[in-house]
């Protein structure tokens, strides 16, 4: 099996990027508070976990192998840092907004 080499390099890399950043967010936000949580909160935290969820499948998504040596997994790849991207973006802008 090749090594990951090009954009899948640079799109694992970016995915753990968004992954910390998303991390500090919610530590800075206020996910360990005692008080009880509003439906706000519930769905900041909510939106949050599936973009990590996202986030956290695209080195899986892009270095799977695949059978035919012109197959590559990067659109789907890409797919899912976008979407894990944008929900997490979405989660601060609920916290920020709301």
């Amino acid at each position: 099996m090749r090594a990951p080499t090009g954009s899948i390099v640079g799109l694992c890399s970016a995915s753990a990027t968004m992954f910390a950043v998303g991390m500090a967010f919610l530590g800075y936000w206020g996910v360990h508070e005692p008080s009880p949580w509003a439906p706000r909160d519930v769905a900041v935290v909510t939106l949050a976990f599936i973009g990590f969820a996202a986030l956290g499948s695209v080195t899986w998504i892009a270095t799977t192998p695949v059978a035919e040596e012109e197959a590559e997994k990067v659109v789907p790849a890409r797919r899912a840092f976008v979407s894990g991207v944008l929900l997490i973006w979405l989660s601060v802008l609920v916290s920020v907004v709301g």
